[in-house]
């Protein structure tokens, strides 16, 4: 995905491979995503980052007090997270955006790894139903409750899993998700991880 590159990016190098997680080691709320976006993650090597979901995800983190600004349009741009861990279920950019199950599982140990060396998470916001599935999946959540924004779902771990809509721009552009929604989301996992 990497060869292919928007007319706007076509004298950047992209980093064309696996987009780890980042943030603050000692996060209380995970934020697990889809996938790297063909020109965003996969262009900047930082997990929403230079794309729109991306801008959508970090003011509404920064107004939650999560993330010291509201903007990333680069790996080295001074975005810095408190209190929170960001990453994807697939951590190459799939094709077309639609990663597979085969995918989601060959990426299996990486998140794995991730949510075991985050030791003291209490909430992770899911955004969309994907990353739900792989959530769910990963910490055992049974029975699964349906996919729904602000649905949450308790882990035997302890964790909450709480749902929103992906802020894509198949979801933001139709109202399906607006800022005071996904606000709230992180308000609600703000209170739930008393991360202030």
């Amino acid at each position: 995905m990497a060869v292919e590159k928007r007319a706007a990016y076509r004298d950047q190098t992209y980093w064309g491979r696996p987009i780890p997680g980042f943030g603050d080691p000692k996060a209380s709320v995970l934020v697990l995503g889809l996938a790297p976006a063909a020109h965003g993650a996969n262009r900047t090597g930082r997990v929403f980052t230079g794309d729109r979901s991306g801008d959508w995800l970090y003011r509404a983190m920064h107004r939650a007090g999560l993330a010291n600004q509201p903007t990333s349009v680069s790996a080295d741009d001074g975005l810095r997270l408190r209190g929170a861990w960001v990453t994807a279920a697939v951590k190459c950019a799939p094709p077309d955006n639609k990663p597979l199950p085969v995918e989601r599982d060959a990426c299996r140990p990486f998140l794995q790894r991730e949510l075991g060396l985050l030791q003291r998470v209490k909430v992770v916001v899911c955004l969309g139903g994907f990353a739900y599935e792989a959530a769910c999946t990963e910490l055992g959540v049974r029975p699964r409750p349906r996919f729904g924004h602000g649905v949450e779902a308790e882990a035997p771990n302890g964790w909450t899993l709480l749902c929103s809509y992906h802020p894509s721009q198949q979801n933001t552009f139709t109202g399906r998700l607006t800022e005071p929604m996904l606000d709230g989301v992180f308000e609600r996992a703000v209170a739930l991880a008393r991360v202030r």
